[in-house]
């Protein structure tokens, strides 16, 4: 728990005036609990005993301001508290957000969505809490105790003694029961974020699972994650809820102790009667704040194992380092020297040299799991190489910046990704949105034609995942991105095979017509779409076994014949 908020501290000294009115706030409820107890004492002894008129008048005026003290101070701390956790936790999961998006894509491969979202979203909202909330319970209820404790004393040391001396005792079993409310707060999360990730997955994938009919699947995989959370999160409330009844057991030893000590003191007048039920109501009152006190301490496992999950997130580094050089003005060529790949202990791909020039249409071709994309992913500098070297003229590709070297690099998959947000601002990804330029990429894409006949033309706002267009028109809008940018290298992975023949012909065309001062990597299995690269790259298990024009492939390689036949068939 030190760690805890040795981490949070720092953010505490931006909040001083929201702390100090939350603390006036804190005082107020503190010290009007306390002078509730003690208001028992002249209710009893002056007005009830010794018929004290002036004093029947004034405590009922003492009663509703202790009563509007208290609740006006409940009022302050909770807004103020509330806004300290609100934008501590707004600040940290920004924090996160930026962090994981930072990462390697290495990271992402083995990272589930939803269990970053559930990480993002649930996990900070269980710190909120403990930033803010706990921090302001806990001093509420220190001070609360303080002043009661007080004023047991002020009233009688001695059966103060006998009311306090058995709190020690419950350490032992609290400190236990702590313990194991951390280990089931991390398995709820855990559990918490396997239904999310199970949610995610099933959304996106709805037509898969629509298509096979596989809805009762789906719900009972579902089922099974939702009832392991309901079971780690019922063992926590009875773990929880084990501190009530073990405060009562060790209350009532107190209070049994000090009515017998105490009402012997009162039948022997030692004690009035106003003085003891003043003694006996701050006494109960002692030990609520004492079981909230033990409660906050179990509520507090849940935060730290929560922050353990994100400090594991935060915690990640990013192995792809950027360089310092910016991507050359003028690129001229890109090589490839005794480059090899692996994936953990997977070899991707082996000693692969070749050199491609400005202008070049470099084609990419082979069964999957050849290597293609993994080399395509090198470029990015999604993964880092294992051995040789990648040279954009002179520069070793990891000297140059990733900011730089990405926007100098457009890249359109087989997946599409379309953004909740108009046709404009999803060609125009990442940039200042030129309505001139969007429109002239649109065309070059073969795209304006439909956007032009929607009701708001390149202003139309596209659904999530871009369900509102066909699989062809998503595609050109991917390829309308890329164009925007205008890469220095561009990059096609299977880019038109959404396309029909006709606009497949028209994409290729316009392919040809922007390769010319660019370098450009297509990867294709119809191989329809690469008849006029400058060289075809045939891959098999991650080496590049030939390269060279597709009329000497189709006469010198076995393999390219193979894939052209198959491609033909």
């Amino acid at each position: 728990m030190k760690e805890f908020f040795k981490q949070y501290s720092p953010f505490y000294k931006n909040y001083k005036l929201q702390f100090i009115y939350a603390f006036i706030g804190i005082i107020l409820v503190a010290s009007a609990t306390a002078g509730t107890a003690y208001a028992i004492q002249p209710l009893l002894d002056d007005i009830f005993i010794n018929k004290d008129e002036e004093m029947l008048y004034m405590m009922p005026v003492f009663v509703i301001l202790l009563y509007t003290a208290k609740g006006f101070g409940r009022y302050i701390q909770a807004y103020y508290i509330s806004f300290i956790g609100q934008d501590i936790t707004r600040i940290v999961r920004d924090r996160l957000f930026s962090h994981v998006l930072n990462l390697d894509m290495d990271f992402f491969q083995k990272k589930h969505g939803g269990e970053l979202v559930s990480r993002i979203i649930n996990d900070i909202n269980r710190i909120q809490q403990a930033v803010s909330n706990y921090v302001a319970e806990f001093i509420r209820e220190v001070l609360t105790i303080v002043a009661l404790i007080g004023l047991v004393i002020y009233h009688s040391p001695e059966l103060a003694f006998y009311g306090l001396v058995v709190l020690p005792l419950a350490i032992w079993p609290l400190s236990k029961l702590a313990k194991r409310m951390k280990k089931l707060s991390f398995k709820s999360q855990e559990s918490n974020a396997d239904i999310t990730s199970s949610l995610s997955e099933s959304f996106n994938n709805i037509e898969i699972i629509k298509a096979n009919s596989t809805e009762e699947i789906e719900a009972k995989k579902f089922s099974i994650h939702n009832l392991n959370f309901f079971k780690y999160n019922m063992k926590a409330v009875r773990t929880n809820e084990l501190t009530s009844p073990l405060m009562e057991i060790i209350g009532s030893l107190a209070f049994a102790a000090v009515i017998l000590v105490g009402g012997s003191k009162v039948i022997s007048g030692e004690l009035t009667t106003g003085t003891f039920s003043s003694f006996i109501a701050a006494l109960f009152m002692l030990y609520t704040p004492i079981k909230r006190l033990s409660s906050l301490y179990n509520k507090m496992q849940d935060a730290l194992a929560a922050n353990d999950r994100i400090n594991e997130m935060l915690n990640s580094k990013a192995t792809i380092i950027s360089g310092n050089k910016e991507f050359p003005e003028n690129i001229e060529k890109i090589s490839f020297n005794n480059v090899s790949l692996n994936y953990g202990d997977f070899q991707a791909l082996k000693s692969i040299s070749f050199e491609a020039k400005k202008g070049d249409k470099i084609a990419l071709v082979g069964d999957s799991g050849g290597g293609k994309s993994s080399l395509i992913n090198t470029i990015i500098r999604f993964y880092d190489i294992s051995e040789g070297e990648i040279k954009l003229n002179d520069n070793l590709l990891n000297e140059l910046s990733l900011k730089s070297l990405r926007e100098n690099i457009s890249i359109v998959t087989q997946r599409v990704y379309i953004f909740n947000d108009t046709i404009s601002a999803n060609v125009a990804y990442g940039y200042e949105i030129d309505e001139k330029r969007v429109i002239e990429v649109l065309k070059q894409a073969h795209a304006y034609d439909f956007v032009s006949k929607m009701e708001d033309g390149i202003n139309t706002k596209l659904d999530e995942f871009g369900t509102n267009l066909s699989g062809g028109q998503r595609q050109r809008i991917a390829i309308a991105r890329a164009l925007y940018k205008k890469p220095k290298i561009l990059i096609l992975d299977e880019a038109t095979s959404a396309l029909d023949n006709e606009s497949e012909s028209i994409i290729s065309q316009v392919i040809d017509d922007v390769s010319v001062d660019k370098i450009t990597f297509i990867i294709a299995h119809r191989l329809s779409t690469i008849k006029n690269a400058s060289k075809i790259a045939v891959f098999k298990d991650g080496e590049i076994i030939d390269m060279n024009t597709e009329e000497n492939l189709l006469k010198s390689c076995k393999e390219y014949q193979r894939l052209y036949n198959l491609a033909n068939i």
